[in-house]
């Protein structure tokens, strides 16, 4: 996504405007982590074949397109999200489920683990196909402040496969929508396919940082509520949980073509919570 006015609901949008991202010469240095200590984490180390934890992740089911015009049907068969080699792996199939012509997994922390404040950090390989979509991203528990999007949303991490070397970070709030977003490029030519990256937030409470490998590429620190008697911080005051999905077509990254290949996979090493000690 880009620092511009945006169109979704849930992860993803239609960028309508790029803001061309600093170079990393201009770039602030990453801030130090040594305030941050461990509070959840998920290693991913269960035997190969395993399904991920119950006791951390809940299984989005179903195949309404999800306002974004998505093609995959949501499942919690094992075949779609399991270990292998100590990584969460979320396989995107082209094969035809409750009516839809793609198949994958959405994983949530819902109930299981929700955090106001603090370091997300999620170090995977992304797939790579025209018509993909992974995301890690962050929604509210409760809608204290409305429908989305009102009661805000957080992307850490998005991807679309016709720009395989760039991924986006945005803020969603307010009603009528607005945002701020922005992209991180690798450079000669590399994708995020090729190897492993660091995708992390930073989350205080005036302020959010999104970094790539310990590179900051956006920072936010000025938004706003809708509802009625409710000041800054709000809606960003109060406990969001994690989302991890892969998937297929929709308003932004179009639909798989020709050159689409599948299945089409979503590696993660970890998911790693961190919060300032009182």
């Amino acid at each position: 996504m880009l620092i511009c006015s945006l169109l979704l609901v849930g992860a993803g949008c239609v960028p309508t405007a790029v803001e061309v991202p600093p170079t990393e010469s201009t770039l602030p240095p990453s801030p130090t982590t040594e305030k941050w200590h461990l509070v959840w984490s998920d290693e991913f180390d269960a035997p190969d074949g395993s399904i991920p934890d119950p006791e951390k992740w809940n299984y989005t089911i179903g195949g309404s397109g999800f306002g974004n015009g998505e093609l995959q049907y949501y499942t919690d068969d094992p075949q779609q999200a399991y270990i292998e080699n100590g990584m969460l792996v979320i396989q995107a199939d082209q094969k035809t489920v409750m009516g839809r012509d793609y198949v994958s997994a959405r994983l949530n922390t819902m109930i299981k683990g929700t955090w106001k404040y603090g370091r997300f950090e999620i170090r995977a390989k992304l797939p790579d196909t025209q018509g993909i979509w992974p995301a890690f991203w962050l929604l509210p528990m409760y809608i204290n402040y409305g429908n989305w999007p009102a009661s805000g949303e957080v992307d850490i991490m998005e991807l679309i496969g016709k720009e395989p070397g760039r991924v986006y970070g945005t803020l969603h709030y307010g009603n009528p929508h607005k945002s701020q977003s922005a992209y991180y490029d690798l450079h000669d030519g590399r994708k995020f396919s090729d190897d492993f990256h660091v995708f992390s937030l930073e989350w205080e409470p005036e302020q959010f940082r999104w970094y790539v490998d310990g590179t900051l590429y956006l920072t936010a620190d000025q938004w706003f509520t809708s509802a009625p008697g409710k000041a800054f911080p709000a809606p960003f005051d109060q406990p969001f949980y994690l989302i991890i999905n892969l998937a297929v077509g929709g308003h932004w990254p179009g639909s798989p073509d020709s050159s689409s290949t599948f299945p089409q996979f979503l590696f993660v090493d970890y998911v790693r919570i961190y919060q300032e000690q009182p």
